[in-house]
């Protein structure tokens, strides 16, 4: 039998694209819970202040008033749109180009940032405008901040206790002379003659060397601070690469109802533990053997307790790296890799608060019996509210609210 398909023809049936995402969906699109427990105008007011700043900016360095506002031309995007389209780039670790054609491409996509079928898809510029707005004042970090405060609201508290540890985020490796190098960790890369405009661009002068264990590495350094019992991240704080990670301890270190800490031995010193147990705290630090004093079998029977806890923290390292593949970072400067691991951070937050709220209703409909003993979720809820569904969200023109369904909003 010969059957001919039309080139142009996409569906073939009127239900066919709804049939399609009904399958996305039994496969466990990660989008769709995202969508239904986030309500994405908590975060309209920072991103159009920051927006908004960086027109002010842009009509200052062409003379003109700051203030100045005109209702021609077309209307402005809008910003919720393009920070969920940010959002799946943070989650699978895409280039703005890469996000605009999936966008173009993945009706799961279209769905989760509010298109449908037709709808113009936001260019790669005006995606990189965004991020570049969010650079002055670290807005990332504010975001960020902003769903913690609601997360604690929601009864989501950091609780058990905390665990620190860092991540090596590579980015391409800068090649350059002996001399350059010294003086690029002088701190004198804006000054080196020997490059062109062009060359300096891609530079990353803010990039450093750094080794784990016996392995070299080149960029940044993603430290982070998570709860043990929910594994939401509750801070985190980019350097580069060479920065040890006992540095920045202490500045990680959030309100939680346990006063145990976890961190492996990198953070271990005898003037911290005193430290930290003069401020009330128990500094459950891995131990580390050295040449002339090896562990003792109670030292090493104590680590492994510590480790059941403390590799909660590598889990959340270890999803981010699944669900994108690769973690390769592909800015320049670390005000940016700010941005870049900001965003990242935020959406793994969101993505766990989802999984957190799935496990809540299904202990709440079938008690005890909905969650395996590891937590995971045996019987799922049978409802969670409206599915959010590219045919029913708000269609209209670009600078409309296009949030999309969702049943347990974050605010409120």
């Amino acid at each position: 039998m010969f059957v001919y398909f039309k080139e142009n023809v996409m569906a073939r049936g009127l239900f066919a694209i709804e049939d399609q995402l009904r399958k996305i969906d039994s496969n466990g699109d990660p989008l769709v819970k995202i969508n239904q427990f986030t309500d994405w105008e908590l975060f309209r007011p920072d991103l159009e202040a920051a927006r908004e700043r960086a027109r002010a900016k842009d009509r200052l360095a062409k003379g003109l008033p700051a203030e100045l506002v005109s209702e021609a031309g077309r209307p402005p995007i809008d910003v919720i749109l393009l920070f969920k389209m940010l959002v799946i780039q943070s989650l699978y670790n895409l280039s703005e180009e890469a996000t605009e054609q999936l966008v173009l491409d993945r009706l799961s996509f279209q769905r989760f940032v509010g298109l449908q079928l037709g709808d113009p898809v936001p260019d790669a510029n005006t995606l990189r405008n965004l991020k570049e707005a969010l650079i002055p004042g670290d807005q990332a970090k504010v975001l960020f901040d902003r769903l913690g405060d609601v997360l604690r609201a929601r009864g989501f508290e950091a609780q058990q206790g905390q665990i620190v540890d860092a991540t090596v985020v590579r980015c391409r490796i800068r090649r350059d002379k002996p001399e350059i190098h010294e003086r690029i960790k002088r701190g004198e890369g804006e000054s080196i003659e020997e490059w062109s405009e062009n060359t300096r661009r891609q530079k990353d002068i803010d990039a450093r060397w750094g080794k784990k264990g016996n392995k070299s590495f080149f960029g940044y350094k993603d430290h982070e601070s998570v709860d043990v019992k929910h594994k939401l991240i509750r801070d985190y704080a980019i350097t580069d690469a060479s920065v040890h990670d006992s540095n920045v301890y202490e500045e990680l270190i959030t309100p939680n109802d346990s006063p145990n800490e976890y961190a492996d031995t990198a953070y271990r010193s005898v003037e911290r533990v005193a430290a930290r147990e003069g401020d009330n705290k128990v500094p459950l630090f891995q131990e580390k053997a050295t040449c002339s004093q090896p562990l003792t079998e109670e030292q090493k029977q104590a680590n492994r307790e510590k480790s059941k806890i403390r590799c909660r923290i590598e889990h959340g390292f270890g999803t981010k790296v699944q669900r994108a593949g690769s973690l390769l970072l592909r800015t320049i400067g670390i005000d940016r890799a700010k941005v870049k691991l900001g965003l990242r951070n935020l959406a793994y937050n969101l993505e766990r608060y989802a999984l957190l709220m799935l496990q809540k209703l299904a202990v709440a409909e079938h008690g005890p019996a909905g969650l395996t003993p590891r937590g995971q979720i045996r019987r799922p809820p049978s409802h969670v509210g409206p599915r959010p569904s590219w045919t029913s969200s708000p269609a209209g023109p670009q600078g409309c609210d296009r949030s999309g369904g969702r049943c347990a909003p974050i605010a409120g």
